[in-house]
């Protein structure tokens, strides 16, 4: 059985959706911040709760013999790290702490860590592979990276000890966008601050205009150059992790992005071009915490774990933000 934290939140419930269609039984734990009931699978119980709770998490993990963890609950904006960063040391890196403390505790044989990109910080090769030396810019970099360096810790001191260690891949997402193709399932997080489902809202109307922050940055147009993901690849990039940790291999890390880069001015008028909508565009100044550009070398989650991309095209995952806008307008959230 799998517990699956903050499986009610964008990237977690696009997991649960794949996970029950492989077969596989697992229990969602979310305390509702930012994921939603609807989101989960019909299979699958939602327990409404916070995965800090070490009470209720010991509970869950006995009395479901849990013996794999996908974690995934975690606070994400950068720019509001940066003004409260207790929030995001609280509940990133001290909640989940507790978490893995407690997976000790029972015997949980397999823990995969949602992380993410910014733990590199701006790296000196734009293309970044796991060996980049790790110099994150904001709050919420730090309290990832912090907890790479507990499961890690942890493990050693297991082994030192001559106890058995809990294996753990930590997943470094770079930008995750888009929703679940042939739709039913996306991101729906009020004021959400990722670009293309900000892109997305402004094309659909609901926001006045797409703000741009910064367009001075030392690259081709001036903005910010990301790495964007499909949500789908990402979720089946947790499936093969399970699957590589069950068959018996080490802990590791493994980026998850496609390998190449796109400008937010790329990303606007991709948008602007499958909406068939030109939105209003303001530009302002640079927010703090971006890193002015990144984008994931992949070689080895390819090679390792045998991750192929099936949904690796700017216009589709735009395309299928889009068209989640227009069917999130009949969900109610």
């Amino acid at each position: 059985m799998i517990l699956v934290t903050g499986g009610a939140g964008y990237i977690g419930s696009h997991t649960l959706h794949q996970l029950v269609a492989q077969g596989e039984k697992a229990i969602a734990l979310d305390n509702l911040y930012s994921g939603f009931r609807w989101a989960v699978p019909k299979e699958v119980e939602l327990v409404v709760g916070d995965m800090g709770d070490p009470a209720l998490t010991e509970r869950l993990i006995r009395e479901n013999k849990i013996d794999s963890v996908i974690h995934f609950a975690a606070h994400l904006e950068v720019e509001e790290s940066t003004r409260n960063p207790l929030k995001y040391y609280r509940n990133n890196t001290l909640n989940t702490m507790n978490l893995i403390e407690v997976c000790y505790r029972t015997g949980v044989k397999h823990f995969i860590f949602s992380s993410t990109c910014a733990a590199y910080g701006t790296p000196k090769n734009t293309q970044v592979d796991e060996t980049a030396p790790s110099h994150p810019e904001s709050p919420y970099g730090r309290s990832k990276l912090l907890t790479e360096q507990i499961l890690a810790e942890m493990e050693n001191a297991a082994n030192l000890a001559g106890h058995p260690a809990m294996r753990h891949v930590i997943l470094r997402y770079f930008n995750v966008a888009g929703a679940r193709v042939g739709g039913g399932l996306g991101q729906a997080t009020p004021r959400a601050t990722q670009l293309i489902k900000a892109a997305a809202e402004a094309a659909r109307g609901k926001r006045a205009y797409l703000k741009i922050f910064g367009t001075d940055y030392p690259t081709p147009d001036g903005t910010c150059v990301r790495d964007y993901i499909h949500v789908d690849d990402l979720a089946n990039a947790h499936l093969l992790a399970l699957e590589y940790l069950r068959k018996g291999g080490n802990s590791d890390s493994f980026n998850c992005g496609y390998g190449k880069g796109y400008s937010v001015k790329e990303v606007t008028e991709c948008m602007k071009k499958v909406s068939g909508m030109n939105f209003k565009v303001e530009e302002t100044d640079r927010r703090p915490g971006d890193a002015v550009a990144i984008y994931a070398n992949s070689t080895k989650i390819r090679s390792k774990l045998g991750w192929v991309p099936r949904f690796d095209q700017l216009d589709l995952i735009c395309k299928t933000s889009y068209d989640w806008e227009i069917e999130l307008e009949t969900i109610k959230t």
